[in-house]
């Protein structure tokens, strides 16, 4: 049997952009395929909703919130929910794996870390960061920004954006020899496509899942009509058609 876990899912408690509660997904994702999924809500310097003025323990507690549900809702199911973060630098993303809470509370001082630093310190924390959608774009966004030393890890496969951003994505994986993870990026129920890792064995804590991650021991696949596809059987994914229209910047 094969595990099919969602990487990047937002929920309406903590990211502003949301329109599903945690608790709401798990049947959802279950009737898609789905055997897990990791909540990767946007941290406080990004799309969040949880408010600025809170003490920042509890700040963390309201950003926590959709996971907790999601959890919550799963019990007595045969479906896993783990713990993640989208954290914002200036347009570069990045998701977090195997933190929690009690790591937050004690890194206060994260929203003033540069990219480095911060990589630094989930690292000693024994988790990972991925690049989310590294080149995505949006008419909100001024430039693309890339530190591959600083990542673990690409996302090469985000549904919600097109072939080539994906594409572009994949053969900057290969060019730095990082891992992939792939991704909906869901806010909400859609019948469209939806990605994700495909696991042969469950990973049952967020610790067996940044394992998995390290390892290459999941493979990116796309969930769509019903059917399941290795993304590194969709050439459309792999080769880019053109350049990004916004400048790249390598930092």
């Amino acid at each position: 049997m094969k595990y099919i876990f969602e990487t990047h899912l937002h929920t309406s408690e903590a990211s502003r952009c949301g329109r599903v509660s945690g608790s709401d997904y798990i049947d959802f994702m279950i009737s898609r395929g789905y055997n897990g999924i990791v909540v990767t809500d946007h941290f406080f310097n990004g799309n969040s909703c949880v408010p600025q003025f809170l003490p920042w323990d509890i700040r963390v507690d309201r950003y926590c919130e959709g996971y907790k549900r999601a959890k919550k809702a799963a019990e007595g199911k045969d479906f896993t929910v783990l713990f993640g973060i989208e954290f914002n630098f200036a347009g570069d993303e990045y998701l977090i794996h195997g933190v929690d809470d009690i790591w937050l509370k004690d890194n206060k001082g994260i929203m003033r870390m540069t990219r480095s630093e911060l990589h630094k310190a989930v690292a000693q924390a024994g988790g990972v960061m991925f690049q989310a959608h590294p080149y995505r774009e949006r008419g909100y966004l001024v430039d693309i920004k890339l530190k591959p030393d600083c990542a673990d890890g690409i996302e090469i496969y985000n549904a919600a954006n097109d072939d080539n951003m994906n594409a572009l994505a994949y053969q900057y994986a290969i060019k730095h020899g990082l891992p992939f993870i792939a991704g909906s990026d869901i806010h909400f129920f859609h019948d469209g496509p939806m990605g994700g890792m495909r696991f042969d064995e469950r990973p049952r804590s967020e610790e067996e899942f940044v394992i998995a991650l390290k390892e290459r021991r999941g493979e990116p696949v796309r969930l769509l009509d019903g059917k399941v596809e290795r993304i590194l059987d969709i050439e459309e994914l792999l080769v880019p058609t053109h350049e990004p229209q916004l400048p790249v910047i390598n930092l």
